[in-house]
């Protein structure tokens, strides 16, 4: 028997132990690994139903450059996504990340009435529902700044959704980063702007990396406030004041259609392989970012 194991042998007699002196704690282990197994399984029951579903139908039509009614093409779907997803997170990360920054580095240890308003606000703005948010682009962006259904309209509508989201995961990411990074660069004579691009920004970005990412999924999966603002029209948008259908919009105008059911399943397929792709190249990319 080797150390390791016996060490590992030990360790569960200890737990066994700890677990027979305080029933409450084995209570509490058995919940929690049941929790973690039943989201696991609903996972996998929800990924395996979709491929099933989708996949047997997934054929070089629904792919074409331009979308018919015969082949119900999706590319110009991805592509309007793509654009949607780019345009939206060059508005708001600016926007959120710098209002992070403002919260953390320059408000200070007591909170003022601006930055009460501020946390307000963001509090606010994550729980209103998305067809509010749709109704208002439709009202403000589509009708009184006529931009009418547009790539630009969603776009913006998209950024205020999400903007909360970044600023809120930013924030948290830059206060989980030691003062003594802070006091280090300060006492080798950087400014406090040097301090936070050259030595808070890299530390706190895993965590300002995974808010972009929950960021993305939320342009990718939306309807609601794209249908009252990007339009639904089905074909690749000539400029951002043209209208276009993500990939998810769709996938809900397939189904609500009653007639292209097997191609909203592998529209839904295609839909999860994009997200997928979109986030481990992020994660990539904010890696590589960590690094340098």
């Amino acid at each position: 028997m080797t150390s390791d194991t016996a060490i590992n042998k030990l360790t569960v007699m200890d737990k066994l132990r700890s677990y027979l002196k305080h029933p409450g704690s084995l209570i509490a282990a058995v919940f929690v690994m049941a929790a973690a197994v039943l989201t696991f399984a609903a996972l996998i029951f929800l990924i395996c139903y979709i491929l099933i579903k989708g996949v047997p139908y997934i054929k070089p039509s629904l792919f074409e450059w331009k979308y018919t009614t015969e082949n119900v093409s999706m590319l110009p779907s991805i592509i309007n996504t793509l654009i949607m997803t780019v345009v939206s997170l060059i508005i708001a990360i600016p926007l959120g990340l710098f209002t992070a920054i403002y919260l953390v580095e320059y408000s200070g240890k007591n909170s003022s009435k601006i930055v009460a308003v501020i946390r307000l606000t963001t509090e606010t703005l994550s729980g209103i529902p998305s067809i509010v948010y749709g109704l208002f682009g439709m009202l403000f962006f589509v009708t009184y700044l006529h931009w009418g259904y547009s790539i630009l309209a969603g776009a913006f509508t998209m950024s205020i959704m999400i903007l909360p989201l970044i600023m809120r995961t930013a924030e948290e990411a830059l206060l989980s980063v030691s003062d003594s990074y802070r006091e280090a660069s300060f006492g080798l004579g950087a400014g406090r702007l040097r301090t936070i691009f050259r030595i808070v920004l890299p530390a706190a970005m895993p965590g300002i990396a995974a808010g972009i990412i929950l960021a993305i999924g939320r342009i990718v999966g939306e309807t609601a406030a794209l249908m009252y603002t990007a339009g639904t029209v089905a074909e690749i948008p000539k400029n951002l004041l043209s209208s276009g259908r993500t990939l998810a919009l769709h996938m809900y105008a397939l189904s609500s259609e009653g007639f292209y059911q097997n191609e909203a399943y592998a529209t839904a397929v295609v839909l999860l392989v994009f997200v997928l792709l979109i986030n481990t190249l992020s994660s990539f990319i904010a890696r590589k970012i960590t690094k340098a």
